[in-house]
């Protein structure tokens, strides 16, 4: 479960220091991937909050891409199944129990016919089908569904396990709220800045904006399917000990406490999609704000501060669809430091 191996190698004749800001699983994945893949880097996570305080310990967990507009498909396709692979490979793993993965299938439901029917995802996913008259007779309301079984993350305990993948590949982890990169430019040699909704101050990012979910966890045993209304604001996702009931997306909506209209509107949706939940106890209920833009953000680019120029890999803005793609863009800032260390490098060969 390693990612592509490259060349060994040293930094100028020591490790290539490299600062990873933000420990959601956007952070984590990154860092991981990299400690794994480079030898010769010396990774340390750095953030203000560690699991379980952060805003994917909120997410649902479902693979499930949500679109970016301006990013090609192709790209969009890639990230997704290099996620879906490496969490399918943890599923058929022994490490499964402990990181919180599993597979996990159901229906995703229209009341009206999409003008896509099979979307770019439909031959990732396993078993992927439309679905027949005889399954969708339980959404009455509904004319159109689609069935397949996709991946369920356990968010919290995947990213205790990326943490101890993480320490075992020689990283480290960090408390620290940076608030500026100037911080970092005088001990490490690299930056990948993986934020999240920190970026708007930390990168200056203005297009960046927060997308409210707030979701409920609920007891319901029973429950073995998901079920998803196709237009993102209904959701019903078994997990290990509880199920997630969802959502709202709120957009440029910063209110972190638990708005209980809310709450009484996602219960009597999901009630609507699956009546036996009038039955199920209410254990929790989470907010999160989804760090959002048209397309997500990942890029180099190079700050000076005195007489050093270092480089910062962008790895955020994912949106709602973090988990969905986040190994994809991983590899992806991996590629981005291997880069970096042969510009500054030219004899390295990564």
């Amino acid at each position: 479960m390693r990612c592509p191996a490259a060349a060994e190698g040293i930094y100028g004749g020591r490790l290539c220091r490299v600062a990873v800001v933000g420990a959601g699983v956007i952070g984590l994945s990154t860092a991981v991937c990299i400690a794994e893949s480079i030898p010769s880097c010396a990774v340390t996570v750095l953030a203000e909050h560690f699991t379980p305080d952060t805003t994917s310990d909120v997410a649902a967990g479902i693979l499930l891409p949500h679109p970016f507009p301006e990013t090609p498909l192709h790209k969009q396709r890639c990230w997704f199944k290099d996620t879906f692979d490496h969490l399918l490979s943890i599923c058929n793993s022994t490490d499964a129990a402990e990181a919180g993965v599993f597979l996990l299938s159901g229906w995703q439901v229209f009341q009206e016919t999409p003008s896509t029917k099979d979307p770019y995802w439909s031959t990732v996913v396993l078993g992927f089908h439309m679905m027949t008259d005889a399954e969708l007779q339980r959404f009455p309301k509904y004319k159109f569904g689609q069935s397949f079984t996709t991946i369920k993350c356990e968010c919290s305990k995947y990213l205790l396990w990326l943490e101890k993948r993480l320490k075992n590949a020689g990283g480290q982890l960090h408390t620290e709220k940076i608030t500026g990169f100037e911080q970092l430019t005088s001990s490490y040699d690299i930056i990948v800045n993986c934020s999240g909704l920190g970026s708007r101050d930390l990168a200056d990012d203005q297009s960046l904006y927060p997308v409210r979910g707030q979701i409920l966890r609920v007891h319901a045993p029973w429950l073995k399917h998901f079920i998803r209304d196709g237009n993102g604001h209904t959701y019903i996702f078994p997990g290990i000990h509880s199920v997630t009931l969802g959502g709202t997306r709120q957009k440029h909506n910063w209110e972190m406490s638990v708005d209980e209209a809310d709450s009484s509107g996602i219960f009597e949706r999901c009630c609507e999609l699956e009546p036996s939940l009038k039955k199920s106890q209410v254990c929790s209920k989470l907010v999160g704000l989804r760090p959002t833009r048209n397309s997500l953000r990942l890029e180099r680019e190079f700050f000076v501060h005195g007489n050093r120029q270092v480089p910062i890999i962008h790895n955020y803005g994912h949106g709602g669809g973090g988990i969905s793609i986040h190994w994809g863009t991983a590899l992806e800032a991996t590629q981005l430091v291997k880069e970096s260390i042969n510009w500054r490098n030219p004899t390295s060969k990564l």
